[in-house]
This record gives C-alpha cells, sequence and structure tokens, in this order.
C-alpha cells in the first residue's frame, strides 16, 4: 500500500481529524503551495470545476509531491469517470449524488478490482507506472485507494441505514449545500434545520463505526462538525480562499493612513 494511504487511514482508524479544500485550478503551482502550507488532502474538483483529467494527472503530482492526498471529486457515479480518475494517479474518489444503495454499491464496483469489484482493467496507465510496476502488486494495492460517497438529498437520508451496510465505502461525505437545498433553505448550512438533520445523519453513521466528512468555509462550522466527530474536514475552495485573502488585503490597503 502507498505510504501515504496507509498513513492517512491509520491517523483517521487513531481518530484523527485531517484538513483539505477543494480546489478548482488547473495549475499545479497551487495545489502545491497548499501541501507546502500543511494541508492533509485535496479534493480535486471535477463535479463544479473545468478541469480535464489531463490537467488533473499534474494536480495529482504536485499534491503527493508536497505529501497530501490527490482526491478527485467526479462530476456523477459513471463508472468510466470513476475508472478514469483512478487511472490517472488519484489516490480516492469523491462520488457526489449517491442516494440509495445499489448506487453506493455500484461505486464501490466500479473502484474496485476483483475481488472487491469490478473496475475496468488497464495496467498501462499513470497509476500502474505506465505498466512499469508489477501486474500483481498494482491490482492489489489500488484497491486500498479511497472510495468516498457524497449524500446530499432526502432520498439519501431516506435510504441511509441501506447505504451504511455497504462494504467498501471508506468514507461517507455530508454535502450541506445540497442538502439544505433539499430541506427548502437553499444555502442556509448554518439553519438549525441543516444542522439538525446533519447531526442525525452523524450520529446514525458513527453508530455504525463509519468515517464521516463534510464541508465548512469558516472556523465556527469547523469547530461545530469537529465537536460532534467529524474526522474528514473540508476547508472552503481554492477560488473563495484566494478573493477573500485579496478582499481582505485591499480593505487594509484602503484603509491605510499613509501619511
Amino acid at each position: 500500500m502507498n505510504n501515504l494511504i496507509k498513513q492517512f487511514k491509520k491517523r483517521i482508524n487513531d481518530g484523527k481529524f485531517l484538513y483539505g479544500p477543494f480546489m478548482k485550478t488547473a495549475d499545479p503551482m497551487f495545489v502545491e503551495a497548499v501541501g507546502h502550507a500543511g494541508f492533509d488532502f485535496v479534493i480535486l474538483d471535477m463535479e463544479h470545476g473545468p478541469v480535464s483529467f489531463e490537467s488533473q494527472q499534474n494536480n495529482i503530482r504536485a499534491a503527493v509531491l508536497t505529501g497530501m492526498i490527490p482526491i478527485i471529486r467526479v462530476p456523477n457515479t459513471d463508472e468510466n469517470t470513476i475508472g478514469t480518475a483512478l487511472d490517472i494517479g488519484a489516490f480516492g474518489v469523491q462520488v457526489p449524488q449517491v442516494k440509495n444503495a445499489e448506487q453506493a454499491r455500484q461505486v464501490v464496483s466500479s473502484a474496485r478490482f476483483y475481488p472487491k469489484g469490478m473496475r475496468g482493467v488497464c495496467r498501462f496507465v499513470r497509476a500502474a507506472e505506465y505498466s512499469h510496476m508489477d501486474r500483481n502488486k498494482y491490482f492489489e494495492t489500488s484497491n486500498d485507494m479511497l472510495v468516498i460517497i457524497q449524500l446530499e438529498g432526502k432520498e439519501a437520508i431516506a435510504n441511509l441505514d441501506e447505504i451504511l451496510d455497504i462494504e467498501g465505502i471508506d468514507i461517507l461525505f455530508v454535502g450541506p449545500y445540497d442538502l439544505s437545498q433539499s430541506l427548502g433553505v437553499t444555502g442556509e448550512v448554518n439553519n438549525p434545520i441543516v444542522i439538525k438533520k446533519m447531526k442525525e445523519i452523524i450520529n446514525q453513521a458513527k453508530a455504525k463505526g463509519k468515517v464521516i466528512g463534510t464541508f465548512v468555509d469558516n472556523m465556527e462550522m469547523l469547530r461545530l462538525w469537529r465537536d460532534v466527530g467529524v474526522q474528514y474536514l473540508s476547508y472552503s475552495v481554492d477560488i473563495g480562499i484566494f478573493t477573500e485573502a485579496c478582499e481582505n488585503l485591499a480593505n487594509e490597503i484602503n484603509g491605510y493612513n499613509f501619511e
């Protein structure tokens, strides 16, 4: 198993909290900077981002170079898309809009080789060092890559018990923005209705020993979800972090007395 994956899983199993941003950039320079800053993982976004698989290869290289776990959030549950993300060397896939146990089972199957799944087989890919890696080692270690599914709507919540029973899912990620929309309070991620429902989901999942993740964009919400045991914490988005930093700097400059 890759040492970074081994360390990541050990820290999760030891109850540690891990942090990383979503990133929409096609420039590996920014991914590398995030790694040097000390984050644990990075979610390379292909659901709400414009980046191609070709560009994501370089983002993955930048993440690994700085000791981060590169996760690709794929745009959908399509098996070929999941397979391609892993073929180019992602250490895991994060799959949105999983609504029921059958979809969850199919995601696992698409991300794992036999006997744990039926992922499409090709060893002439970056993940297998373009066939340089021993084929048996490749097929064995590839099944250690992370499978993360996102639960975001009422249908997923209604089917939560069945989803929780599916083997092979490493992390369940609760998407607060999509959840808020499904609850009729679009964008109000700190609305008591959303917080109550998220806590119910988290408690139900933790009762079955599942690792939980979510998204936050301020320290108040990070503390809230950390305090209830969410371990995989995605803090904001690269472009949002950059915009906020620029606004703060501009406000500081405009308010400075140069006399």
